[in-house]
């Protein structure tokens, strides 16, 4: 098979397209004919080797990669049989876990059937991006008296909390870099939209909504630091970025990563795969790249040159 192999920690051109030996599922596991690969912004970390202490660095050789989807090819011992030739989607867990490729071995207990309607790369943005923003929402409890600033507001996580503001009833404000990108946070509910990258940002915000009360975060640095500033005192700040650097004011700050969420992960894989079949929360996948230019997509996904969720897709999907 073909697969994107690292034999070193660098730059995005450490990601190389290789012929490997097929793998073979062991006990408990499938294998799965790689439909689509999702690309997370951790995955870029994880291929810099620049992690946190609380992350051990993978071995390498690696094939990165922990979202797919596709169809179920081959069983190992003890799986039931009704998995064979179904299609499917999941997250193979945490570190390189070989999704870059056209075929990737998956635990059984990791594996969800793909629901109908849902094409391949849109399950693979609901199994990974879509539970992190199940999360975020149930944590962020909104109301619809509530104002909510989603910075990235283009991105995967992005289009999906803003879908959730929406049906939450509550105001929407999309922080995003660029002019096509104000207009797909538009096009997912934003009633405001500023472009963070222009001068004097802050005050066209604060002038179109002197009254914040939430901010939703996975962007870190200093814009997500000056709106949480103007925050209403009884606001929250749910952050997802990992910075946690520089935040001063009253209102309440929420930190989503870690075992806050793994314990409950299975439920909002769940609740993300339902919302994105039934429409409610419709993941966006702005990006698709060939298996091969791996390389290529995480550049552009560095350089914000991305919208919606990244996603790798196969010669044969």
């Amino acid at each position: 098979m073909r697969a994107i192999r690292q034999h070193e920690f660098g730059g995005p051109e450490v990601l190389r397209l290789e012929e490997v030996p097929d793998p073979t599922p062991g006990l408990g596991q499938v294998r799965i004919r790689v439909e689509a690969a999702g690309i997370h912004r951790l995955d870029t970390s994880i291929r810099a080797g620049d992690l946190p202490p609380t992350m051990p660095r993978p071995e390498l050789p690696m094939t990165p990669g922990r979202e797919v989807a596709g169809v179920v090819d081959e069983l190992g011992g003890g799986v039931d049989e009704a998995w064979l030739g179904a299609k499917v989607v999941a997250h193979l867990g945490p570190g390189s876990s070989g999704g870059y490729a056209e075929l990737a071995i998956a635990d059984e207990t990791q594996l969800y059937l793909r629901p109908d309607g849902l094409e391949s790369a849109e399950a693979v943005a609901a199994i990974g991006t879509g539970r992190t923003s199940a999360a975020v929402l149930d944590d962020a409890q909104l109301t619809p008296d509530d104002v909510v600033v989603v910075t990235s507001a283009a991105g995967g996580m992005g289009a999906i909390l803003l879908q959730g503001i929406r049906n939450a009833g509550a105001r929407a404000v999309g922080l995003a870099g660029s002019d096509a990108k104000l207009e797909v946070a538009r096009g997912f509910g934003a009633q405001t939209v500023i472009d963070y990258r222009t001068d004097g940002w802050l005050e066209r915000l604060r002038a179109e909504e002197p009254r914040i009360t939430v901010l939703l975060d996975g962007l870190g640095g200093d814009v997500p630091r000056q709106v949480y500033a103007h925050l209403e005192d009884d606001g929250r700040m749910v952050r997802y970025s990992g910075d946690q650097d520089g935040y001063e004011g009253g209102a309440k700050i929420i930190d989503i990563l870690g075992p806050r969420v793994l314990g409950r992960i299975k439920e909002f894989e769940r609740a993300a795969l339902e919302a994105a079949a039934d429409g409610t929360r419709r993941p966006y996948v702005g990006s698709r790249f060939p298996l091969a230019e791996a390389s290529v997509a995480h550049a552009a996904l560095e350089g914000r040159e991305t919208t919606g969720k990244v996603v790798l897709v196969t010669r044969s999907s």
